[in-house]
């Protein structure tokens, strides 16, 4: 079937286009000051945080990413997605209440950048423009890889020249973001992550069933390629080590934390954890799956099989075009779509927010009304959009491999920071900052010198927590108003567990 030239799946997939269009004018109408453009007025609830927050987490990389990793290799590429799911876990758990609190109470602060300055009362906002600078360079690098995974979709399905393409599906996240912010990005989240979880349920059913059933699919595997059901196949300890690392991600990257502190009450967030946890789970174990029968579903089918020996990736999307109505066809692709840009949106609006409120309003125009506000970041949502796709106008540019890379910088950057900050009533700016910058550059020597096969966050998160505690310890705090908000925060969060 050519998709370009199919009507039904045009039209399913232009519907569900104009629909985020549509929301994006919704969250245009309910934008009233710079507090809803960013973070939403802190009011999501439960069920809009939850998929929010996985949504702008997954990407691409959860429909064609892992799939095609599991279709070459079998379910020992798993362990990734294993090591998602325990960090994810622990993020929900440990972070996303008190970070909810502790925003709240050190200045009400809408940005991560504003939150480390606020926490630590750094007048000098050293903290502020290190964070907001280390925020800028990996996201725009992120964001281009977004707008590349973007054009190649729209590139393949409709036949357009890649340059036709990057402008078309930039436009499609960039329209949305720009018109209606934080609130327009999160309800659109929420139906992207729905449709991502019909999709990644449906798909590997349908594979299933086209081979007569697990049993018989799980046959197929067994005696065509037994490996693919190893997950220890080919594995040594340096690489589970390093696939589980991706975990430790999790507790730094702005675009997800920003989530947690837009929940409309702290109550709010353990109902959130549970959808989250519970959305993820099901769409991990559907990616896998999808890479698993696909595989088999293939080899049985070698007919079928000339899209996905070009490009493993693709497993997902052959398998929609052979096994489904093309009308289901156009919705499944939808959902392609929406993972790459429920997380472009998020990069683009956590950009668009440290250029505003901790640049713009800090060092520029400290005076800027609410509405001058909301605009200034509606116009960096534009340059930075401009500049990733300035980066990916060359679709075989390193760009691609800074997935990795940004989530490892943020991971080693942030995270330690942001745990230590949270539970450590001893740690100090200074520390923060010794953190950041330990963290950031074992990151970037590490993955030049890439010893010992080691995934770089490892040793970044471990180095940069090291320099948090010592440099603390070097240099006690001294402002008994950061002391007085940790224990304020300390007991809330005491309060609110005791009110379960």
């Amino acid at each position: 079937m050519e998709i370009a030239e199919n009507s039904p799946v045009i039209i399913m997939f232009s519907i569900y286009v104009l629909g985020m269009m549509a929301i994006g004018w919704v969250g245009y109408r309910a934008t009233t000051d710079f507090s809803d453009f960013v973070l939403g007025g802190r009011k999501l609830g439960a069920f809009v945080v939850a998929l929010a927050a996985g949504a702008s987490d997954m990407s691409g990389w959860l429909l064609m990413g892992l799939p095609g990793a599991i279709f070459l290799s079998g379910v020992s590429e798993a362990w990734i997605a294993i090591g998602l799911l325990l960090g994810a876990y622990l993020n929900w758990k440990f972070v996303a209440l008190r970070l909810r609190v502790y925003t709240e109470k050190s200045g009400n602060a809408l940005t991560l950048p504003d939150f480390f300055a606020n926490r630590f009362h750094d007048s000098g906002n050293v903290l502020r423009v290190v964070s907001a600078l280390v925020i800028l360079i990996f996201f725009t690098l992120y964001a281009a890889s977004g707008i590349v995974a973007g054009a190649r979709l729209f590139e393949s399905m409709f036949g357009m020249e890649y340059a036709t393409a990057l402008w078309l599906g930039a436009l499609c996240t960039v329209a949305y973001v720009f018109i209606g912010g934080f609130l327009a990005v999160s309800w659109t989240d929420t139906i992207q992550a729905s449709l991502m979880f019909t999709a990644l349920v449906l798909a590997p059913v349908m594979i299933i069933y086209s081979m007569g059933g697990v049993g018989p699919s799980v046959a197929v595997i067994e005696n065509w390629s037994p490996s693919h059901l190893d997950l220890f196949n080919n594995m040594t300890i340096v690489g589970i080590v390093s696939m589980l690392a991706w975990g430790l991600g999790y507790f730094g990257q702005p675009h997800i934390l920003v989530r947690f502190m837009a929940a409309d009450s702290p109550r709010s967030i353990p109902s959130a954890r549970r959808i989250g946890m519970s959305w993820m789970f099901m769409c991990l174990l559907g990616a896998v799956a999808v890479g698993v029968f696909g595989a088999g579903y293939f080899h049985v089918n070698p007919q079928h099989a000339a899209g996905v020996n070009q490009n493993a990736e693709r497993v997902f999307i052959e398998a929609a075009i052979y096994l489904f109505n093309p009308w289901v066809v156009g919705a499944l692709l939808a959902a392609i779509l929406a993972a790459v840009m429920s997380t472009l949106s998020a990069q683009l609006l956590v950009c668009s927010s440290s250029l505003t409120q901790d640049l713009y309003a800090v060092f520029i125009r400290r005076n800027a009304s609410q509405n001058e506000r909301v605009w200034f970041g509606r116009a960096m949502v534009l340059t930075v959009s401009l500049v990733a796709i300035a980066l990916a106008w060359d679709p075989n540019s390193r760009v691609l491999g800074m997935v990795s890379y940004a989530w490892a910088g943020f991971g080693a950057a942030f995270g330690p920071v942001v745990l230590l900050s949270l539970f450590w009533s001893g740690m100090t700016r200074q520390g923060a900052l010794a953190g950041m910058v330990v963290g950031a550059a074992t990151v970037l020597i590490w993955k030049h010198f890439a010893w010992f096969g080691l995934y770089e966050i490892l040793p970044g998160f471990a180095l940069g927590t090291l320099a948090a505690v010592v440099v603390s310890l070097l240099a006690p705090n001294t402002d008994r108003r950061v002391q007085k908000t940790f224990d304020s925060v300390h007991a809330e969060i005491l309060a609110l567990r005791m009110s379960r």
